[in-house]
């Protein structure tokens, strides 16, 4: 019973969750001591808020990230969906249509990015930042880069209502957090995006059509990008061409301090929940101590650089672990 312990005990001090976790509970330590404002019901509800959105994105961004791809245009993908959900708001368009048009325009995106990606081959970072400015660009000319405000009373609820104190768009969030890590971990589509990241000869050999895989998955992220901006908008009462701005960083920043691998082929959604706990963490307390703006955008990057830093030290780690197993096996 010891022995199976101590076991336990060491593996648990291994995961790469624990680390994050007391990672976390020293940052909420050290903003609840400078300020005893941080750790409390209301500010938790209002970092769940901040998470909702930017954890739409990272939850695509996840899946295409351990496939080994990234998007960089769902920041300008959000904000166009926001401002064309008001748009059509304002010609009298019911709240679930709305959605469904948006969300389906987004998907769009992603089956453009994907097309570009798989037939004309492009590279992936090109390819999203293309499209990265084209919708930014979009997002001003169909509203002459002004805001669109909104009076739908039933779509301002969705960003507003709260549901035993927890804001809608945050239990949307958490619920498809829920379910895409129950298809990442347990179903097959799940097993061949690890497969695709970690190795492509080897997914290749079993059949697995990469290119259909990358078209779903980019499809995903941007539909989920579509979504937040359409949540975004019901918070705002508005659709603002300027909105989501950096989101796509953001989602990438939180995805990779929650371990998810840039090179692909590692990752998971519960560490992604983590990493979007610590950042979003971070962010808030920054500005509950009323650190200046410019101040906050250079934390913000030093956080990016943190994240890379770990996820180049674990990839250390684990080539060294894979270097002494090789060696085990051979003596």
């Amino acid at each position: 019973m010891k022995v199976k312990l101590r076991k336990l005990l060491s593996s648990a001090a291994k995961s790469e969750k624990i680390g994050l976790l007391i990672a976390f509970v020293a940052m909420v330590v050290v903003f609840q001591i400078l300020n005893p404002n941080y750790a409390t019901m209301d500010n938790a509800v209002n970092i769940l808020i901040s998470m909702s959105i930017v954890g739409l994105v990272a939850i695509g961004e996840t899946f295409l990230m351990i496939s080994g791809v990234v998007d960089l245009s769902a920041g300008s993908v959000a904000a166009f969906s926001g401002v064309l959900a008001a748009l059509l708001l304002k010609m009298g368009w019911s709240t679930p249509l709305v959605f469904i048009c948006v969300v389906a325009v987004g998907s769009l995106v992603g089956l453009i990015n994907s097309t570009l990606i798989n037939k004309l081959k492009f590279g992936f970072f090109i390819t999203t930042l293309g499209t990265m400015s084209i919708f930014r660009g979009l997002a001003y000319i169909i509203c002459g880069g002004k805001a669109v405000f909104i009076t739908n009373q039933t779509f301002i609820q969705i960003g507003i209502v709260r549901i035993f104190r927890i804001p809608l768009p945050a239990i949307i969030f958490l619920a498809l957090i829920i379910i895409f890590g129950v298809i990442l971990k347990r179903t097959r589509f799940g097993r061949s995006i690890y497969m695709v990241g970690g190795n492509p000869t080897a997914a290749y050999l079993a059949g697995i059509n990469q290119e259909q895989l990358r078209v779903g998955l980019y499809m995903l992220s941007s539909s989920l990008a579509a979504l937040g901006g359409c949540i975004l908008a019901s918070r705002m009462n508005s659709g603002q061409p300027m909105a989501s701005q950096g989101l796509e960083f953001d989602a990438i920043t939180a995805a990779v301090l929650g371990g998810v691998a840039m090179s692909g082929g590692i990752g998971s959604m519960g560490g992604c929940l983590i990493g979007l706990f610590i950042m979003q963490g971070f962010n808030n307390g920054l500005q509950i101590l009323n650190v200046q703006s410019f101040w906050q955008q250079v934390c913000k990057g030093l956080l990016l650089f943190a994240a890379l830093a770990f996820d180049f030290a674990r990839k250390k780690q684990r080539e060294k672990s894979l270097r002494e197993k090789t060696v085990r096996e051979k003596s």
